[in-house]
């Protein structure tokens, strides 16, 4: 599953399988109009970028996002796209794929508040549970999840940092951790070089920026 997950940068993520998944598609380069599924964790522009989305969407894609974006759609839908809106703590499935929504918020920062009901999501894609963590802090919800493949912000300012993101998935175990989040808009390429060496061994580290 690891090679089906490229990361654009920043946080914007893409899973190859059945269908083609999309988290906060951002800085997208080439129109190839192919998403079967974009999920969108939060408001904030480098993660709900509609100038980006409509490179990516089709005619049927569908979206998932937070309950509290209601309204921001309008950006977006084609005659047959729709939304899935999720709130904190749901469960679902889309496509057949099983998905959770997880809580994403701060807590020591203001620009995620938990009661935006912004999101995280894992996604079980063919057998392989995915958590994609959105902009969050280390919180009791994200401590909770249950995955084999993780994909944690490091850059810290607006996120957890990378220590605090080595302490996460030590705690979570998952097979794999993929970090995002730093090098571009927030945090520094050298941020991967402080979380790896942090990770559990027996973890695997993959770096996609």
């Amino acid at each position: 599953m690891l090679s089906n997950i490229t990361i654009n940068e920043h946080s914007s993520i893409r899973i190859d399988g059945n269908h083609i998944i999309y988290f906060d598609p951002y800085r997208i380069t080439n129109e190839t109009h192919d998403a079967d599924i974009i999920f969108i964790t939060h408001a904030h522009y480098d993660h709900f970028s509609p100038e980006d989305i409509v490179k990516l969407q089709k005619e049927t894609t569908l979206f998932v996002m937070p309950q509290s974006m209601k309204g921001e759609e309008e950006k977006l839908l084609k005659s047959k796209s729709r939304v899935l809106w999720l709130s904190p703590n749901d469960i679902t499935s889309v496509f057949g794929y099983p998905v959770q929504a997880v809580p994403s918020y701060n807590t020591n920062k203001p620009m995620h508040p938990k009661e935006n009901g912004w999101l995280g999501y894992v996604v079980n894609v063919n057998g392989t549970t995915v958590y994609v963590a959105g902009d969050t802090d280390v919180t009791e919800e994200a401590r909770a999840v249950l995955c084999d493949i993780a994909l944690l912000p490091i850059g810290g300012t607006y996120t957890m940092n990378a220590s605090e993101a080595a302490e996460l998935v030590n705690g979570l175990k998952p097979k794999a951790v993929i970090p995002t989040h730093y090098g571009t808009l927030v945090g520094k390429p050298e941020d991967a070089d402080e979380f790896e060496p942090l990770v559990n061994k027996e973890i695997q580290v993959c770096r996609k920026l």
